[in-house]
């Protein structure tokens, strides 16, 4: 699994933090989230998860 995030997209909901929080962070001036890392297998279905509930569409998952 490879997820990309489009920080340009981002408008800082924080729902990718809540549903996968090992692979993403927000940055505390602005809110925009950051990937911390490529998920492990622990962490692939919060990852699904996240680009599925993501409001700006900003997460995407490719196998």
């Amino acid at each position: 699994m490879k997820v990309v995030l489009d920080q340009d997209k981002c408008i800082g909901s924080g729902q990718c933090v809540l549903s996968s929080p090992d692979v993403f962070d927000q940055r505390d001036d602005d809110g925009i989230a950051v990937l911390l890392d490529q998920p492990n297998a622990d962490a692939e279905e919060g990852t699904r998860e996240a680009a599925r509930i993501c409001p700006a569409l900003a997460i995407t998952v490719a196998e």
